[in-house]
């Protein structure tokens, strides 16, 4: 049964680790090199991967996807260690609209305008944090959904993801205060309850044991 416990507590986290790793923001430190616009016709295995078709758009099974080609910066601990290496990185750009994951945007055609406006050659390379979300499967033919971009100084500098920091202390407090407030329910409520149960069975299980034991002592009457 403890074994059954673990593998199921295990199961949630990684359910919930790899839920959370995907919608929450992550930042990226990328050379742009190119954007462009394909054809694409979505499978029921990839389509639960994409967003919708810009806003004010009718959706459809194929429809023109943006694309932000860019050399993505290596990292180590999550994007906080740089390295030294780099490799290609291609990420979508949609609009999310009022669907999951909350992040409402609706300026698709402005961020792509804006990547292409930073886009570098090699030997005047210009450098810039993408904010994204999603995952990179080149299998499945699925991209990392772009948020955000803006322009930095070089390869080197640091983004610190405050909003997932405040997310996760936010997320914290949460289950220590609602873990003590079940507590203070089970305490006030349930275990009283559960106590009172059992009394009212052991007052119970007297008063039948009381019972039996008249009916056989009238019983021995009769025998006698």
């Amino acid at each position: 049964m403890r074994k059954i416990k673990i593998g199921l507590f295990v199961f949630v986290f990684l359910l919930v680790g790899s839920l959370l790793h995907y919608v929450l923001p992550q930042h990226d430190i990328v050379r742009i090199t190119s954007t462009e616009v394909i054809r694409t016709d979505f499978t029921w295995l990839n389509r639960r991967f994409y967003a919708q078709a810009d806003s004010g758009s009718a959706e459809l099974g194929t429809r023109d996807l943006r694309l932000i080609n860019t050399e993505k910066k290596n990292t180590f601990l999550f994007g906080f260690i740089p390295r030294d290496s780099s490799r290609v990185m291609v990420y979508r750009n949609e609009d999310t609209g009022w669907i999951w994951p909350p992040y409402f945007k609706f300026d698709s055609s402005d961020l792509q305008a804006q990547a292409a406006a930073e886009i570098s050659v090699s030997g005047n390379e210009q450098w810039a944090v993408l904010t994204h979300y999603g995952w990179r499967n080149k299998y499945l033919s699925i991209y990392p959904n772009a948020i955000g971009v803006r322009a930095v100084d070089g390869p080197d500098v640091q983004v610190i993801p405050w909003f997932n920091i405040f997310f996760f202390v936010f997320l914290t407090a949460a289950f220590l205060f609602l873990r003590a407030m079940w507590r203070q329910f089970r305490e006030r409520t349930i275990d009283p309850a559960i106590q009172d149960m059992g009394d009212s069975l052991e007052a119970a299980g007297d008063a039948m044991a009381e019972k039996r034991g008249r009916v056989r002592r009238w019983l021995d009457t009769w025998r006698n």
